[in-house]
């Protein structure tokens, strides 16, 4: 069957994505002002030619600490994204994977521990693992990334259950197959092929949650410009300078769409093949 190309819309959105990219990986290129440069003189600007999304009540100009807070949403969405992932990853591979009388009490740990935490809400886990270690980044990366690692290992489990009982593996283990070559050959790469489409959808959600964090004030500390730190700071002047969320709150709605939306096509990519 012929593989689906992606729509206008697929394309549209990959470029929303290589464009965030390219605002965290170079934002002193795109950035017109410095994002921590402050002019009291030019506080509350409405968006004009010269600020296009305004400035704030430093007198700081928005688009310039949207362009420079992509670095540290993306970072935290991605680094998470990763993290999650492994961890995922391990336990799913464990829960899946541990056959036999002896390493039957190891999988029945592994399986309450993922239902234990696939229970909570993501954000309950994230702001108690908070709780415990104090803001920051490196705190918003781990609580992120705890958060949805059980979505990753419940889809790991199933994928090497599914990979185990298939007859590529019987046949892989007739023909005298060690269980590091089965696993490394026919059972991780089955189980994973889906995980890393999925992976493509949670870097969008980790960059929303971690922007809820940054909401709560529980991610970078002030002034950093980070998405969900700067609607945080805007939210006491909506009825006055209502740019400071929306710009920031629209950079948060772009990533969870654009992410999504190319996961989905090359998830339908990877159905076509």
């Amino acid at each position: 069957m012929r593989s689906r190309r992606f729509s206008a819309v697929d394309w549209a959105a990959l470029a929303t994505v290589l464009l965030l990219a390219l605002c965290a990986a170079v934002p002193a290129w795109l950035a017109p002002y410095a994002p921590l440069e402050v002019a009291p003189a030019q506080a509350f600007l409405p968006p004009s030619a010269a600020h296009p999304f305004g400035t704030d009540d430093s007198g700081r100009d928005v688009l310039s600490r949207a362009i420079f807070g992509a670095r540290d949403s993306l970072t935290i969405g991605l680094a998470a994204t990763v993290l999650g992932l492994a961890a995922g990853t391990a336990l799913g591979a464990v829960a899946g994977g541990s056959r036999g009388r002896a390493l039957a009490p190891l999988r029945a740990v592994a399986d309450r521990v993922i239902e234990a935490l696939f229970s909570f809400p993501g954000m309950l886990i994230a702001l108690l693992l908070i709780a415990v270690r104090g803001p920051g980044i490196a705190s918003v990366i781990v609580a992120v990334a705890i958060s949805t690692a059980p979505g990753y290992a419940r889809m790991v489990r199933g994928g090497v259950r599914q990979s185990l009982g298939s007859g590529q593996v019987e046949a892989a283990r007739l023909q005298g197959d060690g269980a590091w070559r089965i696993w490394a050959r026919h059972v991780l790469p089955r189980a994973l092929r889906p995980v890393f489409v999925l992976a493509t959808l949670g870097v969008g959600h980790a960059v929303v949650l971690a922007a809820a964090l940054g909401f709560l004030g529980l991610g970078s500390p002030p002034p950093a410009p980070e998405w969900g730190a700067m609607l945080n700071a805007g939210r006491p002047y909506l009825t006055k300078a209502w740019w400071l969320t929306f710009f920031p709150g629209l950079a948060i709605l772009a990533v969870g769409i654009a992410t999504t939306l190319v996961g989905r096509a090359f998830e339908r990519e990877r159905r076509f093949r």
